[in-house]
């Protein structure tokens, strides 16, 4: 690796690791903060809708790559969209859970608002600067700097909120934002691109035009479906511990230390193999350890559950959810149209939040009603029926039309 392509991944790490340590801490710090402060669970609940701009943002996307006609341009909307987050969350430092919990959350919706747009100009940026030996790789970055951000948003920032207090938290959080984003600010002038004039023709509904392509129901069926097997088991893995009669800090360091780091560390093999073997042969593999992840829990449901099957659980359910992350972002950055890079690679990406949230959903419910060992025995047949469906959507053609994207 020379210093040019390593130079690539750190900025690129950074990027991710701004986006995702903060929004790790207001989605699963701040319910624990409120429930300190005895919020009903009601109040909690409508926390979730600081998620939304993560699920609209395709809607906004065209206009991100209509307005970029070169990498720089795409690193000022990264730099403008990263900043105004750092704004935001310092002055919800300012404000009191109790009495500007209204206030807080609307501002929390415009500060993922803002971060959702950052998200959209980083991947287009990704996109362009790796050549296509790089993408596997800079898509371990990505996914290392989601775990990196889940572990440090849900562990490390309620140490400094437990000393700090609430308003130094926030006064810190948007100073790493800032922090993060000097490599991107000092990227190379000289490695920036210059793009086509075509993208002054982007349209507004440029995600309807995404879906018209030809033979590309078999691609979204597979994005759609790539992480069923584990979502439900992801989900409900705290609560089944839960029920195992584990308290809350050895769940808090099963699956929330120990479970994250393993995806974290798995993230950089997962690129290499991809990049070795190529993405014709990783589709094979990385559904098989999914398929291995679930059944082990399937099996886990018949044993007198020893701490050390937990623990070879829980970092085999996380490694097969990193693992198979980097192969489908480093498959969505191949099927992007060119000049709609950061419209085409959200819309993939949003399929993917959208089936997990509706299995996450169902989860829960299919657990109530068959048990646990019946939701992984669910999970395990939808593993296996994604292993069946590979060879009859790589045989698409499809892909051939993005094969020297």
């Amino acid at each position: 690796m020379n210093k040019q392509e390593a130079n690539k991944y750190f900025t690129l790490l950074s990027l991710y690791l701004a986006q995702s340590i903060p929004m790790s801490f207001f989605s699963t710090v701040v319910p624990v903060i409120m429930r300190m402060e005895n919020y009903s669970l009601e109040s909690i609940g409508y926390l979730q809708l600081i998620k939304l701009p993560w699920i609209l943002k395709f809607l906004w996307a065209p206009m991100v790559d209509r307005n970029c006609s070169s990498t720089k341009q795409y690193r000022r909307w990264i730099l403008a969209s990263e900043i105004f987050y750092a704004i935001v969350i310092f002055s919800i430092g300012f404000l009191n859970l109790e009495t500007s919990f209204s206030t807080i959350i609307l501002l929390m919706v415009i500060a993922f608002t803002a971060s959702a747009t950052h998200d959209i100009a980083t991947d287009a940026f990704a996109i362009l600067i790796l050549k296509k030996q790089e993408r596997s790789l800079g898509n371990s970055m990505q996914s290392a700097g989601n775990f990196i951000g889940t572990l440090m948003g849900s562990g490390v920032l309620l140490v400094i909120y437990h000393y700090w207090g609430w308003q130094y938290l926030l006064f810190s959080l948007a100073a790493f934002v800032l922090i993060v984003l000097v490599p991107v600010s000092l990227y190379p002038a000289h490695e920036q691109k210059q793009l086509d004039k075509s993208r002054k023709n982007i349209s507004p509904l440029e995600f309807i035009y995404f879906f018209r392509q030809k033979k590309i129901g078999g691609h979204l069926l597979l994005l759609f479906l790539f992480y069923s097997g584990l979502i439900g088991i992801l989900t409900m893995v705290k609560p089944y511990l839960v029920d195992l009669g584990y308290d809350v800090k050895q769940i808090g360091f099963i699956s929330g230390i120990f479970g994250t780091a393993c995806g974290a560390l798995m993230t950089v093999p997962a690129g290499i193999f991809i990049r070795k073997v190529g993405l014709n042969k990783a589709v094979w593999v990385f559904p098989a350890i999914n398929i291995i992840a679930a059944i082990f829990f399937l099996g886990l449901t018949f044993s007198s559950h020893p701490l050390y099957l937990i623990y070879i659980g829980v970092g085999l359910l996380w490694t097969a959810y990193a693992m198979s992350s980097v192969f489908v972002y480093t498959l969505a950055m191949k099927i992007v149209r060119k000049g709609r890079e950061g419209t085409d690679f959200t819309i993939q990406i949003v399929i993917t939040h959208l089936s997990s949230l509706i299995i996450a959903v169902m989860s829960g419910k299919v657990a109530d009603a068959i048990t646990y060992r019946g939701l992984f025995a669910i999970e395990v047949g939808l593993g296996l029926l994604i292993f069946i469906l590979i060879p009859f959507i790589f045989k698409n053609h499809f892909y051939n039309l993005y094969e020297n994207s």
